[in-house]
Parts: C-alpha cells; sequence; structure tokens
C-alpha cells in the first residue's frame, strides 16, 4: 500500500483518522495507531511483520538491561548490550538486504555456492533498523530513557506514517508526543495542506517524470547503446526530477499526517537542488540519513578532530556505508565514493575555487556533479552505467538526436519546465508573499483551502486508471 493510492487516500486514511478522532484517552488513540501502522505494514507482506515486531521486542529487552547496566556503573555489560542490539538489527539488515549480494559475489569468485537463494527484501527495514538502533544507543548515551512499555516502542517504530519509507524518526524526537500531544486546528490545517502537497508532488509531477525517464532509458545495452545522446541526458533529467519529487513527496505526506494527529517530525528535504556545493547538497538531501550518519557514525568514529587523514578515512567509512544503505549493489557503493570524492576535493582544493566563482558557477557545478551521481544511481549493472555514460557524449555511434526524441522533448517542455520549478522554493516564497499581505483577512485560508482542494481533486484523476505509481524509496 502506498500514499497515492486511491484506496489510502479514500478508506485507509479516513477510517484511520475517523477511529482515531472517536478514541477518548491517549491509550486508546494509540491503540487505534498501532492496529492501523501493523496493518498497513502488513498489507504487502503479512509475514514481515513478524521481523518488525520480533525486531522490536528484542531492542525493547536490550535497552532495558543497557539503561540498568548503565545507572549501576557497569560499563562494559552496557556496552555488551548495545553491541547485542547492533548484532540483532545489523545482522537481520544484512541477512535480508545484502545476503543475497554477498553470495552472488561469492559464487563469482569462489563458484559456491552452486544455487543462490533469492531473499526478499522486507520494505522500510533500512529506516526503522535506523530508528531502532538509534533508540538504543541513545539510551546507552543517556540522552534518553528506556521505555518501559513494549507496545509504546512498537508503535514509534511502527509508525506507518514513516515506517516505509522515512524520514528516519529517532526516538527522542517524539519521545514526549508519544503519550501527550494534542492536535490544534492550525496543526490540523498545516497537516491537510502539506499532505496534499506532497501527494500532488507524487501524482502529478513525480510519476510523469518516472514515466517519461523509463521511456528514455531502456533497460537493456543494446537498446540503450542505440538511444540519441539527448534522448539520454533528457531521460536523466527526468529521472534527477523523478527521485526528488518522489521521495520529498513521501516525507510531505509523513509530516502532513504526523501534524494531523500531533507528532512532528522533522523535515527532511531542503531544496537540495539550489544547492552551490556537494557538501551544502548533503546538507540539504534526505537530511534524517545525513543526521544519523553525522550522530552514530562519522564523530564516534573521531569527526574532523583528528587530522585531515583520519577525517578523510572516516569520510570514506561514512559514505561507502551511505551508497550500500541505498542498495545490495556495487553500482550504490560506487555512487556513495562518488560523492565521497567530491566532498574531500571541497574539504582541500575545490572550497577556495568555488568561494571565488559567482552563485551561478557554483550551482552550475553542483548540478552537473549531482546529475552524472544519479547515472550512477540508475543503473545497477555497472556495464550499462558505461553504456549510458558513452551515449550521452556520441561514443555509441548513436547520433545526437531524431524525430522520435524531438517530439517527446516538444510534447514535455513546459511540463519539464513547471517541474524544475516544482523543485525549487518559487512557489514556498510565493505563498510567503501571499502570506503577509492576506493572513490576517481570512482570504488567505480560503485561498490554501481551495487549493488544496483543487490539487488533490487534480491528483485523483491523474491516479484513476494509472498502473505507474511506483515509490522510489520502497525498495531501500
Amino acid at each position: 500500500m502506498v500514499f497515492s493510492s486511491l484506496f489510502f487516500l479514500y478508506l485507509f486514511l479516513p477510517a484511520n483518522l475517523i477511529a482515531y478522532t472517536i478514541a477518548r484517552t491517549m491509550r486508546q488513540k494509540n491503540t487505534v495507531l498501532m492496529i492501523f501502522s501493523l496493518v498497513f505494514y502488513a498489507w504487502g507482506e503479512p509475514v514481515y511483520v513478524l521481523l518488525l515486531v520480533g525486531m522490536a521486542f528484542a531492542d525493547w529487552l536490550l535497552a532495558l538491561q543497557i539503561e540498568a547496566c548503565r545507572k549501576n556503573g557497569r560499563k562494559t555489560a552496557a556496552r555488551l548490550g548495545v553491541a547485542g542490539v547492533c548484532a540483532v538489527d545489523l545482522g537481520l539488515l544484512g541477512v535480508f538486504k545484502y545476503g543475497t549480494f554477498f553470495l552472488q559475489n561469492l559464487k563469482l569468485l569462489t563458484g559456491v555456492p552452486e544455487t543462490v537463494p533469492q531473499i526478499l527484501l522486507p520494505i522500510g527495514i533500512s529506516f526503522y533498523t535506523f530508528q531502532l538502533l538509534s533508540y538504543a544507543v541513545d539510551v546507552y548515551r543517556g540522552e534518553v530513557k528506556a521505555q518501559r512499555d513494549f507496545p509504546t516502542l512498537l508503535l514509534y517504530v511502527s509508525l506507518f506514517h514513516q515506517c516505509i519509507a522515512g524520514p528516519i524518526v529517532r526516538y527522542r524526537d517524539i519521545e514526549r508526543e508519544l503519550w501527550n500531544r494534542k492536535v490544534n486546528l492550525s496543526d490540523l490545517y498545516a497537516g491537510v495542506t502539506r499532505f496534499t502537497v506532497g501527494l500532488g508532488k507524487k501524482a502529478l509531477f513525480a510519476n510523469p517524470c518516472g514515466a517519461l525517464a523509463d521511456s528514455l532509458l531502456a533497460a537493456d545495452a543494446a537498446t540503450l547503446a542505440g538511444k540519441p545522446a539527448l534522448s539520454l541526458w533528457l531521460g536523466m533529467l527526468a529521472f534527477m526530477l523523478q527521485i526528488y519529487l518522489d521521495f520529498s513527496a513521501y516525507s510531505d505526506m509523513a509530516i502532513g499526517m504526523g501534524l494531523m494527529i500531533g507528532f512532528h517530525y522533522k523535515e527532511n528535504f531542503n531544496y537540495p537542488y539550489t544547492a552551490s556545493s556537494v557538501t551544502d547538497f548533503w546538507r540539504r538531501w534526505h537530511m534524517s540519513l545525513s543526521y544519523f550518519f553525522r550522530d552514530y557514525v562519522y564523530i564516534p568514529l573521531g569527526g574532523s578532530r583528528q587530522g585531515k587523514l583520519r577525517t578523510f578515512r572516516n569520510l570514506l567509512i561514512v559514505w561507502a556505508l551511505t551508497g550500500l544503505w541505498h542498495g545490495a549493489s556495487w553500482n550504490y557503493i560506487l555512487w556513495g565514493l562518488y560523492f565521497f570524492v567530491f566532498l574531500v576535493l571541497e574539504r582541500t582544493v575545490l572550497s577556495k575555487a568555488l568561494s571565488r566563482c559567482p552563485a551561478v558557477v557554483r550551482h552550475l557545478y553542483l548540478l552537473i556533479v549531482v546529475y552524472f551521481g544519479w547515472v550512477l544511481f540508475r543503473f545497477e549493472e555497472l556495464p550499462l552505467i558505461a553504456v549510458m555514460l558513452r551515449g550521452m557524449f556520441g561514443l555509441n555511434q548513436n547520433g545526437f538526436t531524431n524525430f522520435e526524441t524531438n517530439t517527446t522533448l516538444l510534447a514535455h517542455l513546459f511540463f519539464l519546465a513547471v517541474a524544475i520549478l516544482a523543485v525549487t522554493p518559487a512557489v514556498t516564497k510565493c505563498r510567503a508573499l501571499l502570506e503577509r499581505r492576506l493572513g490576517g483577512s481570512g482570504v488567505y485560508a480560503l485561498l490554501r483551502a481551495v487549493c488544496a482542494g483543487l490539487i488533490l481533486l487534480l491528483s485523483t484523476a491523474a491516479l484513476v486508471g494509472n498502473s505507474y505509481n511506483p515509490f522510489l524509496y520502497f525498495q531501500f
């Protein structure tokens, strides 16, 4: 089940909100959320809901032991408890997400095993694993108290708003709201409008961008090699727009649904394509993941406090893990290392040069780096990446363009211009201007309500009969 499905929009979510509103006490409301969250998660993979519950239960017990040992001064035992959490969570993540990948590479090197099992990846496992890890580590550090009530911890990790594809919500950020949250009209209104904006991003922009990218970027080497260069450039532009609009749409909808019932999840995107450097880009893209690696990997390794060589070593580890987190394939690792190289270059030789450049040059540099980074991300098979890069510069004897490509470009030119505008803060700035001028009159509130209703209507129309409706980050 995805947020942009008609079933979710017009049955599941309304039923959840109605049942939540009817429930009187906070325990009843949490029970409603728990039931709907587990049903949502089990909708496509009923067996794997047991994995989610089992991991949460193991971490609940271990976190209680970690806290008890820490309070009693038994530091070694507390560290063993953290090691136990890591063994359980990362071990299961390793088996389900990387088991097949590891065995495939082992077979290439040694010839065994003869048959590589295809292990089905539980949706959302990368996200809820990191949430559980952050909870246990924060208990060890004394930053939060261990949760005594297992259903409450399970609710935290399984909330259907963000369980499947983030943002990665830390326990300490919503600890108080798990049992003490209130919904006012302002939050409800903001939540509904934020949700509809995300829905519009997904249905009206991300899906068409994805369909265009898929039509222009073939999945086999022979067909891809024959594509004109302009077709490949246009296809990658569509993918670059899709992946941001798709993922940020999910975060928008998650944040909006949280606001509807009193949860305040942190922002996950801050217009990353307007950044002026790779460093700035990663402060704006998938911020909850960047903060996780910063706080639980980079800083514990020593961060930038122990000289350049160790700083670069720490960055290398973080970006290798960042790539691996996105998928069990060499292209994702290559993608992570690609950004590691540019981050190191910016720390050493590029920062001064960029600071002397005009803002438009810095921005162009960032867009080019990210654009080619998405080439590495888009194709899991390394030979396809080579074919794609050669083809983009006409080295496959593929020519620059043809009639079909020109027709496609002209047919989508206006849509792409609007989609590009949608990844910038232009709409947000216009809304802020209107709010300043009309906010006190009631006209602005009416206008926002009308716009939200219109977006919902147009999104519904776009989704009716449309079989192309993926969420890219479900696979991670």
